[in-house]
């Protein structure tokens, strides 16, 4: 199920149900970063091909927020080793990429994967779980997922307050989320808790597809507005989320500049040594 004409990408050391194997896809390092030079269509049939193999397994979408994180992070790095692999979900990654000679083909954005992943789902017949956010935007996410992709299965909503639960409550989750068998997990527990989540309980709970979607269920419930498609085409959506949500976003966004131009910097400094 995985696209013809890529190349393999074994990162190295990689063992135990999250490494990958077969043929994989070509790569390109961006500030901490591995990712897959692929496309939205080419991710759908890599997570395809995840399902089909049936071994637990987690892929993570990337912005610069979590570049910036994983550059702070120690953990994150074992946690992006692990992974299926790492699509870009943000315009500078795409954009650097272009600079350093091996061009990601385009953005892959988890707020607007889950919608193509569930219409695969549908038609393949996969299960699908949804874990995290606030319970009523969870349930409203599901049901505009099923109007959406008629027949899709989505066996379990769990909306856990995660900092709440205790060894015994948490162990039991897993074990529900086990018991109803989902094939594509979809975690909206924030970044970085949820991949760190994943990583850590990834075997567990024995999904052979999940990945942590930010704030997709607020985006799927129509909660929270995305900036028009001309703006997220261009890479100007964090104009239209920092006017929509400014206390929120403009300290973000501030931290992933100081980032990215300290990153850049680093790279620049970095070749001429």
């Amino acid at each position: 199920m995985y696209p013809t004409g890529t190349l393999i990408h074994e990162p190295e050391g990689s063992q135990g149900p999250s490494a990958k194997s077969g043929p994989g896809f070509e790569t390109v390092r961006v500030w901490g970063l591995t990712l897959a030079r692929v496309t939205t269509e080419q991710m759908l049939q890599f997570v395809d091909g995840l399902i089909d193999r049936a071994a637990p397994g987690y892929f993570i979408t990337a912005n610069l927020h979590y570049a910036m994180l994983t550059d702070r992070e120690s953990r994150l790095a074992e946690v992006n080793r692990r992974a299926a692999f790492l699509v870009a979900d943000g315009m500078p990654l795409v954009w650097y990429s272009r600079l350093l000679g091996r061009p990601l083909p385009e953005r892959v954005t988890g707020a607007d994967s889950i919608y193509r992943l569930c219409q695969q789902a549908a038609r393949r017949g996969h299960r699908v779980f949804l874990l995290g956010g606030a319970p009523e935007v969870a349930r409203q996410a599901a049901e505009n997922l099923r109007r959406l992709s008629p027949g899709l299965r989505i066996v379990g909503i769990e909306t856990p307050m995660l900092s709440e639960l205790s060894p015994q409550e948490h162990a039991r989750l897993i074990r529900r989320i086990r018991h109803a068998r989902p094939d594509l997990l979809f975690v909206a527990f924030g970044q970085p808790r949820g991949e760190l989540w994943l990583a850590e309980n990834i075997d567990a709970l024995g999904v052979p597809a999940c990945v942590q979607v930010g704030a997709s269920f607020d985006f799927v419930a129509g909660r929270v507005a995305r900036a028009p498609k001309w703006m997220r085409r261009i890479g100007a959506e964090w104009t239209y989320r920092i006017w929509r949500e400014p206390r929120r976003m403009v300290p973000r966004y501030f931290v992933d500049a100081v980032f990215l131009v300290k990153a850049v910097l680093r790279d620049v400094f970095g070749r001429r040594r």
